[in-house]
């Protein structure tokens, strides 16, 4: 064990909780404007990776094309990441609203969603079995060594365009027509259909966000760590929640900060202690953040404009 050991691994935390950011970033809009925990999240993320591996290995379905570029692949299955998530907030959101109002919150959503996250998940069982997936990418052994550290160069472009989209959304949810909009269901959402919001027609663009964030994701998974698999969603789900925790609900920028703790937490916990400590501590860190700052490092109880 040396410092420089040490370092690498901080180095590595911080890579790998760029992975995490964007999936902490999805939680925090679903429960900061709509006030539900979207479990259908994971499985978004997972599709993005399947459905890249699947049309990168085999092509279109029924023999349509040949096996598609790496980079076609993943667009597409970010793109499929997205129109999952619109299927969901038809059946989650929309119809249990209609259909039952103020009845059904938060309760039937919030399972409706997680009768989604199994039947994605099961359908890409059937389709491809539990195996791990080898992706490949031309980036395998592209990396930088500086003062004799190692940085993955796909790993920094990832931190890099984790935060940039996490900056964009920050401006679009302040700078924005349908920012204002957005942070006026927030709110209150009855009192934003009575100002005129147009609800139905706003509330889609969280999941079409939440798509993209969670299919984004899963390209910068595969691209860094070459593999994708049926599971992929669910280690990734799990540490996404406990960085939203740790930066606090409804904080976008506090998400940053989570992924980025929950990753280096993880690196260095599985350095000193063994990869079966990973957990211990991410949760423990988690529990005991509850315990002396219930709201988070940078969240508050604050609804609508000041969320965000």
């Amino acid at each position: 064990m040396s410092f420089d050991q040490v370092l690498q691994q901080i180095i590595n935390g911080l890579m790998l909780g760029s992975i995490y950011i964007s999936v902490a970033v999805a939680f925090t809009l679903a429960i900061g404007i709509l006030n539900f925990l979207n479990f259908t999240i994971p499985a978004l993320y997972m599709l993005a990776g399947m459905v890249g591996w699947s049309l990168s290995h085999y092509g279109l379905p029924f023999g349509l094309t040949d096996p598609l570029n790496w980079g076609i692949a993943l667009i597409i299955g970010v793109i499929c990441a997205v129109l999952a998530s619109l299927l969901v907030e038809r059946f989650t959101y929309r119809y249990f609203k209609m259909k039952h109002g103020d009845a059904t919150e938060h309760a039937i959503p919030l399972v409706s969603s997680l009768g989604f996250l199994l039947i994605f998940e099961y359908l890409i069982l059937i389709a491809h079995g539990s195996d791990t997936r080898s992706f490949s990418t031309p980036f395998s052994n592209l990396d930088w060594r500086v003062a004799g550290f190692i940085i993955s160069v796909p790993q920094l472009i990832s931190l890099i365009l984790s935060i940039c989209i996490v900056a964009g959304l920050s401006l679009l949810l302040n700078r924005t027509k349908v920012g204002r909009a957005l942070r006026a269901i927030a709110e209150n959402p009855d009192a934003a259909t009575l100002m005129g919001v147009d609800v139905n027609r706003i509330v889609p663009i969280v999941f079409i966000l939440t798509g993209l964030l969670c299919g984004v994701s899963a390209a910068i998974f595969a691209i860094n760590y070459h593999e994708v698999s049926p599971y992929m969603g669910d280690h990734v789900g799990t540490k996404a929640i406990a960085a939203m925790v740790i930066g606090g609900l409804g904080s976008v920028w506090g998400a940053i900060a989570g992924g980025l703790i929950v990753g280096l937490s993880e690196t260095l916990s599985i350095y000193f202690f063994g990869a079966s400590s990973a957990e211990i501590t991410v949760w423990g860190l988690l529990l005991l953040l509850l315990i002396f700052r219930p709201t988070g490092l940078f969240g508050h109880n604050a609804i609508g404009k000041g969320k965000f």
